[in-house]
């Protein structure tokens, strides 16, 4: 599979950030500006994970971004917390981000906007090309970074239509109202898509599956009537779509047939039904 990526029709080197950090950093505030909106009422409003309100969400990211900051500065911070993933590992994010959603809302949102203020600032003082350890292979500063950007958009869209109250299976247009089509989740989607292409191997290995050899292309047509694509373009394996489609279901955001998306091949099929962009086992979906 090759790692060359082509957005909206360019092919592009890699270069620092790319901007990302400035993405990652807008799109917590258009999250932020949801939470705050909503109030003291709007806290404990149930959200489309099972189990989880807007506390529990919020509680979630800032828990990550503690984590990354350890990743990047304090081994053995993040060594335990490496020890407690392999202890628990379907159990220890849950439980991180519960014991963290117990705080007061404005010292948890305090604290949620500090974490996020440091993460951004720590990754831009790193040099590009800095390894930095993970709970899976280790991430350059941009990896990380749009790592958290996918988080931010998956648990973002989590957060607002369980503010809305959006039912499941709702259209695609009617969903995350306050969130979906802002100029910051706009700039997500290409970076998100970006890493969910990236990680169709990861997908299969951890659903216990050897991932297959094929090229996969994709084409995805983006909000502003362009066209973001990966892969070879002579791939036979592809799949055709929205990218905002295609972002919601490698962050497991919608069901598969609740988006515009075509597969073209078995392998192509089969990665639709297992993709996932997000670290850790396999999760429930959306189905």
């Amino acid at each position: 599979m090759t790692d060359n990526d082509v957005t909206h029709g360019i092919r592009q080197s890699p270069a620092p950030l790319d901007g990302a950090l400035d993405t990652l950093a807008a799109l917590g505030r258009q999250l932020d500006e949801l939470v705050a909106a909503a109030g003291d009422e709007g806290w404990h409003a149930d959200t489309p994970a099972e189990g989880w309100d807007v506390a529990t969400q919020i509680a979630h990211l800032h828990w990550t971004d503690r984590a990354s900051l350890a990743a990047i500065g304090d081994k053995a911070e993040f060594d335990a917390l490496v020890e407690g993933a392999m202890a628990d590992p379907e159990g220890f994010v849950d439980s991180g981000a519960r014991e963290l959603a117990l705080l007061p809302r404005d010292e948890l949102v305090a604290k949620w906007r500090a974490g996020r203020d440091e993460l951004v600032a720590r990754l831009e003082s790193l040099d590009p090309g800095t390894q930095i350890a993970w709970f899976g292979p280790p991430m350059r500063p941009k990896s990380m970074a749009v790592a958290r950007i996918m988080e931010t958009f998956a648990h973002g869209y989590d957060v607002a239509d369980g503010l809305a109250e959006v039912p499941p299976g709702a259209p695609v247009a009617s969903r995350a109202p306050g969130f979906k089509g802002t100029p910051a989740e706009i700039a997500a989607l290409a970076l998100v898509a970006r890493i969910g292409y990236r990680t169709r191997n990861f997908s299969y290995q951890m659903n216990g599956e050897e991932p297959p050899v094929s090229d996969l292309g994709l084409t995805l047509a983006a909000p502003d009537g362009g066209t973001v694509t990966f892969g070879p373009e002579d791939a036979e394996q592809t799949v055709t779509g929205s990218l905002r489609d295609f972002c919601l279901r490698v962050t497991q955001r919608i069901a598969l047939r609740d988006t515009d998306l075509v597969a073209t091949g078995a392998d192509a099929r089969r990665w639709l039904d297992i993709t996932q962009a997000f670290a850790g086992m396999p999760g429930k979906g959306r189905d």
